[in-house]
């Protein structure tokens, strides 16, 4: 085994951690992401084909998750549709009220 190891070149085995690095990295994005998601925001509904793909096809299942799998969350939608742009005076009368006559520049 020692021979082995040795016959690989320093940059080889810096290589070879930083990838798996990332490839546990994406794993665990994917899976923490996965738990925390509803089933309605699922692309197949069943989070145990998620499960699946993301653990048995390796660093492609973790991105192909991340990638398609997620529906948009539709409250987000809705609220992002549904805002009007806000001038910082109205926020400022919200907080403090109108202002005096001798407050005006």
């Amino acid at each position: 085994m020692d021979s082995l190891l040795s016959s690989v070149p320093v940059w080889g085995l810096v290589a070879l951690g930083v990838l798996a690095v990332a490839q546990i990295t994406l794993d665990v994005i994917a899976l923490v992401d996965l738990y925390r998601r509803p089933v309605e925001q699922l692309v197949f509904g069943n989070k145990w084909i998620w499960v699946a793909i993301v653990l048995l096809v390796s660093t492609v299942g973790a991105i192909i998750y991340l990638v398609i799998a997620r529906k948009p969350d539709v409250v987000a939608e809705n609220v992002a549709a549904s805002s009007s742009p806000v001038r910082t005076e109205e926020v400022a009368e919200n907080l403090y009220g109108p202002r005096d006559s001798t407050d005006q520049q």
